[in-house]
């Protein structure tokens, strides 16, 4: 049987902001498989949760980083470079749109909010790609990001976050197109509605965790484990052929006509 041995590895994980998060379930899994973990942090505000989960591993390295000031990323970078000298794994689970764009009709979405919810959770991937390109060298990588179907169907209540998950789709595919040369992989995975506290700010959520249960083949929603399996299958030599593409793990809700 092939087992995943990522001991050797080091991974960043951008968007760990408590224990019951998606990047915290995939930090948790490439750790278990032997990665080096390095855990962001957007402000002092937020880290004293990232650093309660770092403490309960071996040589874990903490770094702020901002990714809405792409001086703070290129500086985050350069805490790996010196810290670690070299990089294998970017996990990209950011996302953030203010709350009143999270309910109500998409026709009444402010430019400024529709700025900040693309900013933040689509173009950040970009300079994020940009400065961990140079560490991932001459070996390669693999970044993977974080996205939902919203980005091809309509979910009310998740209206600019389906805009810019769209827009973060399009670049997984753009980048892997820029980065292949360098053996860097770039995909992401789609994921059904899970239990985070983040979901508890979508306008509907309990109805799209319903539906999506009763009309998925599975008839059942997905786990937090399950993102986190799928995630450290796109880290791994498993999917070394894989790349620009946008893995479902959503019980099979996505190929439902209902």
């Amino acid at each position: 049987m092939y087992q995943i041995d990522l001991r050797g590895k080091t991974a960043v994980v951008f968007g760990v902001a408590n224990q019951r998060s998606i990047a915290s379930a995939i930090a948790s899994i490439l750790h278990d498989a032997g990665a080096r973990i390095v855990l962001s942090y957007q402000n002092e505000r937020l880290r004293e949760n990232v650093a309660k989960m770092a403490a309960q591993w071996d040589d874990t390295v903490l770094m702020e980083c901002d990714v809405s000031d792409d001086s703070n990323v290129e500086s985050a970078f350069n805490t790996v470079a010196s810290s670690i000298g070299k990089l294998d794994i970017i996990i990209h689970s950011i996302a953030f749109a203010d709350r009143d764009d999270l309910g109500g009709s998409f026709v009444d979405t402010k430019r400024e909010g529709f700025r900040l919810a693309l900013d933040i959770s689509a173009y950040s991937l970009i300079p994020i790609a940009r400065y961990g390109r140079p560490l991932m060298k001459p070996d390669g990588g693999s970044i993977v990001a974080m996205t939902y179907q919203a980005s091809h169907r309509v979910f009310p209540g998740y209206n600019v976050m389906g805009t810019a998950k769209a827009a973060l789709e399009n670049e997984v595919k753009q980048l892997a197109s820029d980065l292949g040369p360098d053996n860097i992989r770039v995909n992401a995975v789609s994921a059904g509605p899970v239990d985070t506290l983040s979901s508890r700010v979508i306008s509907g959520y309990r109805d799209m965790k319903r539906i999506h249960s009763e009309r998925s083949p599975m008839r059942r929603n997905i786990t937090l484990e399950e993102i986190a399996k799928t995630a450290l299958y796109l880290c791994s030599d498993l999917s070394s052929g894989v790349t620009g593409e946008i893995v479902h793990v959503d019980s099979g809700y996505n190929i439902m006509g209902i």
